[in-house]
């Protein structure tokens, strides 16, 4: 009998195949010794320690599948060779995309300016004045997405549901990843390229998963190209983001300001400048939100598993 282990941190309704049966465990707590001799890992929450402790005592283990988008954090756990990991890439891109969305609507129109006003029973003006052209030849100013080059650096699945929105606002969508070409209509760089965007990018949208190549791509190399008007959002990984070159360009002036739902270190620690900072707006790593499709996902690898047949989203095996 297969024993497949699924969170405490996510309602799922699964119909096992035969031979194969299901167990909740508490991802805040260590595998009980019972089911740790499981088969199947399902991940959805589960703190690093808690994860490292099932590597280090689920001797049986095979597969384990993460509802993550990205499965930087299993394999860190410390997960054995032996053990196949699959993603949970394409559960995420509409939650993404909207958050994402929100986010940029939220730096364009000076929301978070707003709230500081109401909090105050101030009454203002939208932040950098009114100008009905804010993209001109001479002069560009992220009022609105209409007319604005957004450049969107990790152009997967979450990118091809986030551009049309962004291009039905009047955005001019390019996009970077690891090879050039085209993705859904809309032309993409490889990364080398990116320097020459830089400079006419109003806004900067990253969506990079956690690798060695990409960490701290988004750093003083890239705040010093971009115009002084631009901004950053950033719903990709923390680890890909130098934070404190960040913070150093948005007071020094070098762009204007950013929304970040990632972080390097999560939660972000209360003594983190970037609370303080008025320019920055700290979304708490909630873009995704909850995995949209998990139940499907998650029955189509379990049929293949017990098969022998090829798992989808196969990151690692």
């Amino acid at each position: 009998m297969t024993t497949v282990l699924l969170p405490s941190t996510l309602p799922l309704s699964l119909t096992p195949p035969p031979g194969v049966r299901t167990a909740t465990y508490d991802v805040h707590r260590p595998i009980p010794a019972e089911l740790a001799d499981s088969e199947v890992l399902v991940i959805w929450g589960n703190p690093a320690e808690q994860m490292a402790d099932a590597a280090r005592r689920m001797d049986r283990l095979r597969w384990v599948q993460t509802l993550t988008s990205g499965a930087d954090a299993v394999l860190a756990a410390g997960f054995g060779p032996q053990v196949r990991v699959t993603s949970g890439r394409g559960l995420h891109d509409g939650p993404v995309a909207e958050h994402t969305l929100a986010l940029v609507l939220a730096l364009a129109r000076g929301l978070p300016d707003l709230v500081r006003a109401q909090q105050q029973h101030r009454w203002t003006g939208l932040p950098g004045g009114i100008e009905p052209e804010p993209y001109t030849a001479t002069h560009r100013t992220f009022l609105t997405l209409d007319g604005a080059q957004v450049l969107i650096w990790g152009f997967g699945s979450i990118a091809g549901r986030l551009a049309p929105l962004l291009t039905a606002l009047g955005a001019q969508v390019t996009g970077v990843a690891s090879r050039a070409g085209e993705r859904g209509g809309y032309p993409v760089v490889a990364a080398e390229q990116v320097d020459a965007l830089l400079p006419g990018t109003d806004l900067l949208i990253g969506i990079l998963p956690a690798t060695p190549a990409t960490r701290r791509v988004l750093g003083p190399a890239v705040f010093d190209r971009l115009p002084s008007h631009a901004h950053l959002v950033n719903v990709g990984r923390g680890a890909t983001l130098d934070s404190g070159a960040l913070l150093a360009a948005v007071r020094d002036g070098r762009i204007a300001g950013a929304a970040l739902d990632v972080f390097e270190t999560e939660p972000l620690p209360e003594g983190s400048p970037l609370w303080d900072e008025p320019r920055i707006l700290v979304s708490p790593h909630i873009a995704g939100g909850r995995p949209i499709g998990a139940d499907a996902l998650l029955s189509r690898n379990l049929a293949a598993f017990v098969q022998d047949g090829p798992l989808h989203n196969l990151v690692r095996g």
